[in-house]
């Protein structure tokens, strides 16, 4: 079960040990049923209003039976709900599956029901070799695949976008930017955590830094956004340098996609662009050092299968920074499962 934005599952008492495990081995069932509706883009053809299976087999090309069998397992744990007459209708949870919405999960879920699923498949992998189920599965690295798969590349970019928006609104709340005069996004994808700092704080100008590629496809949004003006946009690659000269240098969901050695390397290319007042805020989950249920336990298994990186807890964020020439100074909470991590 999911709490709160947190995974916690666990049993009242023993009697409600083994359906909690039966609860948490069957998961998958209802994951991969939200990818179909997703991929189908089930819930863009119910946005004006019910339809019956026919209508909706029809137009996904589909087995009418077996599409049904779907809807109403989906409606048994509220993505849609099923009417009386036998048609099918959104949800508040359902309509977050559709296209082009505030908090779309279309992407999100997408993306973890194809390649990451098939990744997953193969933590076992990851276990006994500390090497990474993606590269096993597919033969490159997670990066490397989206840049010879565009389609994937832009399921992902859709799905950060998405994501990034979830917490926002929750860091732009929770730092003093006002203090800087100018910052660099690194590795800032489309430009969402950017525009929200500009919008919040007319005062300061900003860049975003990214992939050719990925740049590219933010300029319209951030000319959409009405800060063009104040935002410079440069294409590059972190592992060789960053744009220098800013105030403050943002890292956000980016040091948890590496390694340590190449987190280091990101780090020192940013420490060596800011000048000897310039700050790092690195944004990111910081894994607490106890028991407790945390989400970014179970993601710190996702970078590991994926990726090849990790999440990290506070003591081996200070290593890090260390490590790369800095000091960590300040650790801010955000309403959200975030953290922003502050280094001089």
């Amino acid at each position: 079960m999911v709490k709160h934005g947190r995974i916690e599952f666990k049993a009242s008492n023993e009697k409600l040990a083994s359906k909690t495990l039966f609860e948490m081995v069957k998961s998958y069932w209802v994951s991969q049923s939200v990818y179909i509706a997703a991929k189908l883009g089930i819930a863009d053809l119910l946005k004006a209003g019910p339809k019956n299976i026919d209508d909706l087999a029809d137009a996904t090309g589909t087995h009418r039976r077996s599409l049904y069998r779907l809807m109403r397992a989906l409606a048994s744990v509220g993505v849609f709900a099923e009417e009386k007459n036998g048609r099918f209708r959104l949800t508040p949870v359902g309509e977050c599956l559709q296209s082009g919405v505030p908090d779309s999960m279309r992407a999100m879920a997408i993306m973890h029901g194809e390649q990451h699923y098939e990744a997953w498949g193969n933590l076992l992998y990851s276990v006994k070799t500390g090497e990474t189920a993606f590269k096993h599965v597919f033969g490159e690295e997670f990066f490397q695949f989206l840049a010879q798969n565009p389609e994937a590349a832009k399921t992902f970019d859709e799905s950060m976008t998405n994501r990034s928006s979830m917490v926002n609104a929750a860091v732009v709340g929770a730092y003093d930017f006002p203090k800087a005069s100018k910052i660099v996004d690194v590795g800032g994808g489309r430009g969402g955590l950017v525009v929200s700092i500009l919008k919040a704080n007319p005062s300061i100008r900003g860049i975003l830094f990214d992939l050719p590629r990925v740049v590219q496809g933010a300029e319209s949004f951030i000319k959409a956004e009405g800060v063009a003006d104040r935002c410079e946009l440069i294409a590059g690659d972190f592992f060789d340098a960053v744009p220098s000269g800013a105030d403050l240098y943002i890292l956000s969901g980016i040091l948890h996609d590496w390694d340590d050695d190449r987190a280091v390397k990101i780090l020192k290319n940013c420490d060596r662009a800011m000048p000897h007042h310039g700050k790092i805020l690195v944004i990111a989950m910081v894994i607490p050092e106890d028991n407790e249920p945390f989400y970014g336990k179970f993601h710190d298994l996702q970078m590991m299968v994926v990726t090849g990186g990790r999440d990290r807890t506070e003591k081996e964020y200070r290593e890090l920074f260390a490590s790369g020439g800095l000091k960590l100074t300040n650790i801010f909470s955000t309403p959200s499962s975030v953290s922003l991590i502050e280094g001089v």
